[in-house]
Order: structure tokens, then sequence, then C-alpha cells
């Protein structure tokens, strides 16, 4: 597996895909919500498999003094690899480089606990999304 940063035409669109089918087709949230007015202010990145299948994605936006990160998704058949937490890795990294203290998210419920494991702590109530109930979440990453 490997993460990269989303720099390309097809690089982006394979972002969108994966994104689609697990945000869209799996979850029912609306495209129009999904892919939203941020996409070309985001920083982009794509997991790509050993078979250069694209199998995770996720983004990163500069928020208010944090490294606010966003859409992140790994395909159905990809789930439990580690890929999750290498994209993760990968986008705090970039939090770091840009010298930015702190990430923050806005986690689905069904995956506090793996963020928790990252060490992100929770920093509120339970709120809808798209839907779907959510916390925010942060952590110190320098």
């Amino acid at each position: 597996m490997n993460v990269i940063k989303a720099v390309t035409k097809v690089q982006r669109e394979d972002a969108y895909k994966i994104r689609t089918e697990v945000f869209v087709d799996e979850q029912h949230v609306p495209i129009e919500e999904e892919i939203d007015q941020f996409e070309d202010e985001a920083i982009h990145f794509v997991v790509y498999d050993h078979h250069q299948t694209v199998i995770g994605a996720g983004r990163l936006r500069f928020v208010d003094g944090y490294g606010k990160i966003e859409r992140i998704c790994i395909g159905k058949n990809a789930r439990g690899t580690g890929a999750g937490r290498i994209l993760m890795e990968a986008i705090e990294n970039e939090v770091r480089v840009e010298g930015i203290p702190k990430s923050k998210l806005n986690a689905q419920i069904q995956a506090q606990d793996f963020y928790k494991k990252l060490g992100y702590e929770t920093i509120s109530g339970e709120f809808l999304d798209a839907g779907i109930p959510h916390v925010t979440m942060i952590k110190q990453v320098v």
C-alpha cells in the first residue's frame, strides 16, 4: 500500500471514485453533499494497493489554526488492513510540515474508536452531518 498526494487529474478522480463508493453508495450521502465547494482548496490524498487500485482517500484543509482532516474513507475490501492508519499518518505528516500544531476532524460515531487509537480526543457531543451521527475530535501533532 502507498499513500500519495493527489496532484494529477487521474489521482483526484480516483479520490472521488472511492469517496463515492463509500459515502454515496454505501452510506447514502447525497453526491452534492459529498463533493462540495472545498474540493479545489483541499489537499487530497489517495491510498493505492499493491496493484495500484485505489482503496482509500481523504482530504486536508487548513481552517482556524487546525489541520482539518475530512472525507477519510477506506473501501469495503480494504478495511482492517492498516490502510486507514497509513492514510492518517500521511495526512498528519502534512499538517506537521505546514507547522500546524493540531489536527481536527469530525468522526462518524462508528469510527470514533479508530481515531482514539490514533491519539484523537473527543471534544464535542454527538451531532448529525449528512444524516450520520458524528463527534469532533482533535490531536496535538507537533
